[in-house]
């Protein structure tokens, strides 16, 4: 394909806002509380509700950015772009542009030995057997089509939302009392040094449940009137998944030991027949349906990614051809699938969400500096865009930063 036919096949603008929660609420909670609660709970203890509060607050002022940074440079590969036009460094937009695409396919490789490890409680395979299996049935889907493939992704989504639901209906109404133990289980005492270290450690696993709403930027391309539609989509995201997660590591917390939750690789399973004395037959499925559904969604926002650096003459140019068929990056989805293959089979669970969460977090601190940067040259933004004071994207550059350097020292002394 010579490089006039490439230009003339563009992303196709099929997306509302609907469509963008749905996708975001599905790689958020696809990639967090199904496959790290119990993690969560290892750490922090009765305090998980805390570390997830912690790093939602932390997440929520980066959001403000995105929600801004949208309108000003809507385009796939937000991150990379995001620096490009705000420093003009070129070398720091390739440098943002493959960190982004390293912390997505190590967040998918963690989400398909996640999604491996439920999946293995009712099939009885090798769990690399059914890791490949997962990811190669997922990228097929990524590569159908971006409505298609949203469309797949937004109806899993309901299934996953509905699971955690249940969990939380059932864990509050059997014993209703136990709300009231909420407020202190998100404030550790400020005397307690191990309660505090143990949430500012569970906090790096925390925030990996967090990732999805920064995915949502880099459909921006397919989506219809993002600059309306796209700061809705990202703070309702956040929103949502924020209440979920304190209410399930709650009733997580009541429920089962953090013993038994180490002993688990499949911890929605394990509380929902705690909870209930059912066999975890239905919660197992839906933890599958959730897990394949962060696995894909991330597959979709890694290959846009590729896409949009391609298209900017960050990465090679054949990465960027869209396919005529099926209006997507088939090659660039391909090319990320088979990294993801390589991780998810190499790489142990913790040690993949430690490394996408840290890399994640730096990644942060140098996009709210460069809004922070864009204001303080008063750069025009596009009629319309959604604006926040300056002082957020600062305040986030901090949490970002003291996040990362404060649960990397507490790591390193557990």
């Amino acid at each position: 394909m010579d490089k006039t036919s490439r230009k003339a096949v563009h992303l196709k603008r099929s997306i509302g806002l609907p469509g963008l929660v749905l996708y975001g609420l599905g790689v958020t909670i696809g990639a967090g509380i199904y496959v790290l609660v119990g993690e969560t709970i290892v750490r922090a203890g009765s305090y998980a509700p805390a570390a997830f509060l912690l790093s939602a607050i932390v997440m929520g002022f980066t959001a403000a950015s995105f929600a801004e940074l949208s309108g000003r440079v809507p385009q796939a590969a937000g991150e990379a772009v995001y620096v490009e036009r705000s420093f003009g460094l070129p070398w720091l937009t390739i440098l943002v542009g493959l960190a982004v695409l390293v912390e997505a396919m190590v967040a998918a490789s963690a989400i398909a030995v996640g999604a491996a490890g439920y999946v293995g409680e009712l099939i009885h395979l090798p769990e690399e057997v059914l890791v490949v299996s997962i990811v190669l049935s997922m990228a097929t889907i990524a590569a159908w089509g971006i409505r298609e493939s949203v469309a797949i992704a937004g109806a899993m989504t309901l299934v996953e939302v509905i699971g955690l639901v249940v969990i939380i209906v059932f864990g509050l109404v059997g014993d209703p009392g136990s709300i009231s133990a909420l407020p202190s289980s998100l404030m550790p005492p400020a005397s307690d040094g191990a309660a505090l270290s143990g949430v500012l450690a569970a906090s790096m696993i925390a925030f990996f449940a967090f990732i999805g709403f920064d995915d949502v930027v880099n459909l921006v391309e397919e989506a219809k009137n993002p600059s309306k539609i796209m700061p809705w989509a990202i703070g309702i995201t956040l929103f949502v998944v924020t209440v979920l997660y304190i209410l399930v590591s709650f009733v997580a917390t009541q429920t089962v030991s953090a013993e038994g939750f180490a002993g688990t690789s499949a911890p929605i399973s394990l509380l929902f027949e705690s909870l209930t004395g059912l066999p975890p037959l239905a919660i197992t499925l839906i933890a599958i349906v959730a897990t394949m559904n962060g696995v894909v969604i991330i597959l979709i926002m890694a290959a846009r990614v590729a896409y949009g650096m391609a298209q900017e003459g960050r990465l090679p140019a054949w990465i960027g051809v869209v396919s005529p068929r099926t209006q997507t990056p088939l090659r660039a989805t391909i090319l990320v699938a088979t990294a993801v293959l390589v991780m998810a089979t190499m790489i142990p669970l913790d040690k993949l969400v430690e490394t996408s969460s840290e890399v994640l977090l730096a990644i942060f601190v140098l996009i709210n500096l460069a809004l922070v940067w864009m204001k303080l040259r008063h750069a025009p933004a596009p009629a319309g865009t959604f604006k926040v004071p300056i002082l957020l994207p600062i305040v986030g550059a901090i949490l970002c930063l003291g996040l990362l350097i404060g649960a990397s020292l507490v790591g390193s002394e557990i």
